[in-house]
């Protein structure tokens, strides 16, 4: 699905702003098919969360307003993978071996929190559809050491 980044239906990655190796893979995806990456940490994204689960669990979450869905933690890892081209197993190995990835990487970058146990696909809540405007319009940009 090709999308416009600048459009509604553009796919928004909310991402662990914080762990420097999370930030690198979100400069790298924007360049897939449209997606736009926002900090978990952005004002925005509290709300779209509460919005969406009831609650602002601690995880990577994919919102693709076009399909009307949310995937999150390991759902969107794999996710993220397939549109990436990459294939099946990848997205397979990326799913089954998340909580891994995820301790590597907190451990590595110094993370205190781990990532909440939210790993399914979700229809995109009306409440929290009508916020991922607010997602996009804080879409972090590329750091200027990766431009």
């Amino acid at each position: 699905m090709s999308t416009d980044p600048a459009g509604a239906d553009a796919p928004v990655l909310i991402f662990d702003g914080d762990c420097p190796y999370c930030s690198v893979a979100a400069v790298a995806l924007r360049r897939l098919d449209g997606v736009v990456a926002v900090p978990w940490e952005a004002d925005p994204v509290g709300p779209f969360l509460d919005a969406q689960f009831g609650s602002r669990p601690f995880a990577m979450v994919l919102v693709d307003p076009a399909e009307r869905r949310v995937y999150a933690g390991r759902s969107a890892a794999e996710e993220l993978a397939d549109r990436a081209g990459t294939p099946g197993i990848v997205g397979g190995l990326v799913r089954d071996n998340y909580d891994r990835i995820a301790d590597v990487v907190g451990t590595l970058s110094g993370r205190a929190r781990d990532p909440d146990d939210f790993h399914d696909t979700y229809r995109l809540d009306e409440e929290a559809g009508d916020l991922v405007g607010s997602l996009r319009t804080a879409a972090s940009e590329a750091p200027a050491a990766l431009s």
